[in-house]
């Protein structure tokens, strides 16, 4: 949530910080302004009948002071209601606005995003590639069509050695925050409404949630609830920066299609991921961003797999980001990059929609946190550069040596 007197006082300046990330569309700045202009307005007039209405009660009222006493009461129920509707239209704008981006992030797109890091050299192959489908099949560790029987198309189901690979990577991310003094959490996987507002994924991506009879939906991301761990508390100052990383399966309806070439496990309803959050005091979620992109790079570095960091420009970065780099992992049967890890920086935007402040000991005031997150790491895009970027001539995939001891072996094998 963007601060409303930030709009008051710096309005055309927003609003070009805004158009780094769309400049064709209408932020509704003006209409915001009127909007609270008009609430303001109707909230002097409401009292100022409630004070007339307060003072005629002091004395024994007459018939006709009855009668005006309850006009009175009739115009305050309707200004009342008047004042909450445009509050209401006020708010709904204001959740409407994105995040103001920092100074580094350029405007426009994808087209202007900018590698800031690579690991490692492309791979050589001096034979015929398989894509990970293929190989997954030859090694029978992900079963495709029983997965589409079950649930229907955009899923799979990992078996034998393709489990036991996706467990030795979640247990690899856990026990690697762990060192690094992430708190662990396993949070519920279904939010209130309130809980995915806090985030920033409503009102922008309703569509892309999965939502029950209940009106709670299914988690995106881990970051929806650790975004939510500490609504409308303030935090003690001594207690910044807090560290939280979470296990979760995560459910998108990815509402909009898949591309042809995103087979596979590259874009899927459901996968597993574990997501780093960190609450802090503001002038040090710079700090912050820098340790948790260091931490995605590592764990994938750690894997042996070439990957590159792209820091994003505005109109790639969320809505509710500030600034993001995407870690983005080779893909050798699409020639592509696949995103493995968002790191990102929320500033207080996240902070306002949850009101989670902090007992600040300089100001003496209940400020606002900054809020960051990054994925350490999701493993639907992973599992399928490692049996891509490691697969062998004779059919086999090497196994990353940080994952031989949770997999129990250095090859996977093909099974005929």
């Amino acid at each position: 949530m963007i601060d409303l007197a930030l709009i008051k006082e710096n309005k055309e300046a927003l609003l070009e910080n805004f158009k780094k990330r769309d400049p064709e569309r209408d932020y509704h700045l003006d209409e915001i302004l009127a909007l609270d202009t008009k609430r303001r307005t109707l909230l002097q007039k409401v009292e100022e009948k409630k004070a007339a209405r307060n003072q005629k009660s002091l004395r024994k009222p007459s018939a006709q002071e009855i009668a005006s006493l309850k006009q009175l009461g009739e115009e305050i129920k309707d200004l009342d209601h008047e004042i909450a509707a445009t509050e209401n239209a006020r708010n709904e704008l204001l959740g409407e606005l994105p995040n103001i981006t920092v100074e580094e992030v350029v405007a426009g797109g994808k087209e202007n995003n900018r590698v800031i890091f690579t690991n490692k050299e492309q791979p050589k192959f001096k034979f015929p590639i398989s894509d990970h489908v293929q190989l997954a099949e030859k090694l029978k560790i992900i079963d495709y069509a029983r997965a589409v029987k079950i649930s229907g198309s955009g899923y799979w189901l990992y078996r034998g050695d393709g489990a036991l690979l996706e467990w030795a990577l979640l247990n690899y991310f856990i026990s690697y925050h762990q060192k690094n003094n992430y708190t662990f959490i396993i949070p519920p996987f279904l939010l209130t409404e309130q809980s995915a507002f806090t985030s920033g994924h409503l009102p922008k991506f309703r569509e892309d949630l999965f939502w029950t009879q209940d009106s709670t939906c299914l988690n995106a991301t881990s970051e929806m609830m650790l975004g939510n761990l500490h609504r409308d508390e303030v935090v003690p100052a001594a207690d910044l920066p807090l560290k939280y990383f979470a296990f979760s399966v995560c459910f998108r309806r990815e509402a909009g299609g898949y591309r042809k070439e995103e087979k596979g496990m590259i874009r899927g309803h459901q996968f597993n991921k574990i997501e780093m959050f960190q609450l802090t005091r503001p002038e040090e979620s710079t700090i912050a961003f820098a340790e948790m992109l260091k931490h995605a790079e590592t764990l994938v570095k750690k894997l042996d797999l070439h990957f590159r960091t792209t820091q994003l420009a505005a109109g790639d970065c969320s809505a509710a980001m500030a600034k993001t780099c995407d870690i983005e992992v080779w893909l050798p049967s699409m020639d592509d990059y696949k995103e493995v890890s968002s790191v990102s920086n929320a500033l207080d935007y996240q902070a306002r929609r949850g009101n989670i402040r902090f007992n600040n000991p300089e100001t003496k005031d209940k400020d606002y946190v900054h809020t960051l997150n990054g994925s350490g790491l999701a493993t639907s895009r992973i599992l399928p550069a490692i049996l891509e970027q490691n697969q062998m001539r004779d059919g086999r995939v090497l196994v990353p040596k940080v994952l031989r001891a949770w997999v129990g072996k250095k090859y996977l094998n093909p099974v005929n």
